[in-house]
């Protein structure tokens, strides 16, 4: 049997989301050594100083440094670098369980089997990923002005993230209602038949 148009699309997609995912899942490894760098010319000149060794001692010297971050970040990055590793680690997670939720909703499409309740369920998933974000991104902003006392976090991508997510939560939901309603009508369908 060929493949629909809409389930080519589908195959483009979920190698996509699997790229990202992957993508998301190296990043999340990565976190703490990013957030506890103060500037990225502290790791060029820290870690990636070339000298005269060779490009496998270089590497060596980096993960080292990525490693040693998810113990040094906690004991000595201060409250700064713990909150923003947390925040980060934090939705890292979700975004990949978001990722997950898309490629199940991406299978069943490329199986010919849309309208589910397996997919109903995977969207909620989905939007309740998005809310927790949002919850997040909040909480980190609310931080934010506590810990400076000043406006400046509002004009941060905290407070960006706020509107997006729940915005991107309440439009998952969406999406949940209509693959039920579509599922149970399908359902119907079929018993009629």
């Amino acid at each position: 049997m060929e493949k629909t148009s809409v389930q080519k699309l589908a195959g483009v997609l979920k190698l996509l989301v699997t790229i990202t995912f992957i993508c998301n899942l190296v990043a999340l490894f990565l976190v703490p050594g990013c957030s506890r760098l103060r500037s990225l010319d502290e790791l060029v000149e820290g870690v990636l100083y070339f000298s005269n060794e060779s490009s496998l001692a270089v590497t060596a010297r980096m993960v080292g440094y990525f490693v040693s971050a998810w113990q040094e970040v906690w004991l000595f990055g201060g409250p700064y670098a713990a909150v923003l590793t947390s925040f980060l680690l934090f939705c890292g997670v979700c975004t990949a369980v978001i990722l997950w939720q898309a490629r199940r909703v991406l299978n069943t499409i490329l199986a010919g089997n849309t309208f589910t309740f397996e997919n109903a369920a995977n969207m909620r998933r989905a939007a309740v990923c998005c809310f927790l974000i949002s919850a997040a991104a909040l909480g980190r902003t609310v931080w934010g002005l506590c810990f400076y006392r000043s406006l400046m976090p509002l004009l941060t991508y905290n407070a960006l993230f706020v509107p997006i997510f729940l915005m991107a939560g309440l439009l998952c939901m969406v999406m949940s209602a209509l693959f039920r309603q579509a599922a149970e009508l399908k359902a119907e369908n079929d018993l009629t038949i």
